[in-house]
């Protein structure tokens, strides 16, 4: 596996452009620009890592540059197999399209940042699950349910569902997404529009599974966000398959019963988890700041994760 650089590069935790519009998410960074006579965003993937809804006080050096280059896989991917069906937010990945930015910092934002078209964000979390993870196992120990969707009697922690289920979830500003049925989405933002969303993250979801599955990895569960353009038409937008919005696990170390290991920020999550079994930290903000090794057994999961779903190699 190619060897990170994270003991020596510096994270990039912000930005700072003279671009309007600027907002801050807990990872990305966005500001709006032009392209063409029309609305798009610059979106600016940092290496801010955040956990249980927190923002750390210190990031994993080329994490961002690692999830943009992931969904940039799976863009490509969806515009060429499921070109029929889903157009997808992204214009360029080239700092020098955007204007009014100087050389330094368009040099700072090489390999992570994305061009992408605005859109009207549909505020509905589309969440595909193939397995019993996470809230949804929650979720089913108290009621053999996961969304209002009744699933069979003796399923265990991360058992493979028979088929992928749709279980949507309010888009929230802070803390916690909040699980809704089906039907409870159709009421937000309409049946038609949520029956579409339902059979498209079905479809990405099926195509991020199939090509994981090929490189010996698991796709247990995924979000996709979408968005409507001016003229109606919709688009997946946001990131699109990575560790920050999906569950991978290595098939070949993949059983049921147990949580699994996986491409993510698990290392964190056990570090924070054992600052608040020790009472020094207690899961709200402001985010300690994570040791080396931490950070450093992170950042190799993310490049793996990369290079295992590629089959490329990523130099940071």
């Amino acid at each position: 596996m190619t060897q990170s650089t994270t003991s020596t590069a510096q994270a990039l935790l912000k930005t700072d452009l003279p671009l309007p519009g600027r907002r801050q998410g807990k990872v990305r960074d966005i500001y709006e620009t032009t392209v063409d006579g029309k609305a798009a965003l610059v979106i600016v993937a940092s290496d801010r890592i955040s956990a249980f809804d927190v923002v750390m006080e210190n990031g994993l050096p080329g994490k961002g540059i690692v999830l943009t280059q992931i969904s940039n896989f799976w863009f490509d991917r969806v515009a060429t197999e499921l070109s029929g069906s889903i157009s997808h937010h992204l214009i360029s990945t080239d700092p020098a399209d955007i204007d009014g930015i100087s050389d330094e910092q368009r040099a700072s934002l090489e390999r992570r940042v994305m061009i992408g078209r605005k859109t009207k964000v549909v505020p509905i979390e589309c969440v595909v699950r193939g397995y019993l993870a996470g809230s949804g196992w929650k979720e089913y120990q108290q009621s053999q349910k996961v969304c209002g969707l009744k699933l069979p009697d003796g399923l265990r922690q991360c058992s493979r569902l028979a088929e992928p289920i749709f279980t949507p979830a309010t888009k929230e500003q802070s803390g916690h997404d909040e699980n809704i049925s089906f039907e409870r989405a159709c009421e937000l933002v309409g049946t038609e529009l949520m029956t579409t969303l339902r059979d498209l993250s079905l479809k990405i979801y099926a195509l991020g599974h199939d090509h994981a599955a090929s490189r010996g990895i698991i796709l247990a569960d995924t979000k996709f966000e979408f968005g409507q353009t001016e003229d109606g038409a919709l688009l997946l937008i946001d990131e699109v398959l990575t560790p920050d919005s999906s569950r991978f696990w290595p098939a070949a170390r993949y059983a049921e019963g147990r949580d699994q290991e996986s491409y993510d920020k698990q290392y964190v999550r056990n570090y924070l988890e054992e600052l608040v079994g020790e009472g020094k930290w207690d899961k709200t903000p402001p985010g300690p700041a994570l040791p080396s090794d931490v950070v450093q057994n992170t950042m190799a999961k993310y490049l793996e994760a990369y290079e295992a779903l590629t089959g490329r190699e990523l130099e940071l």
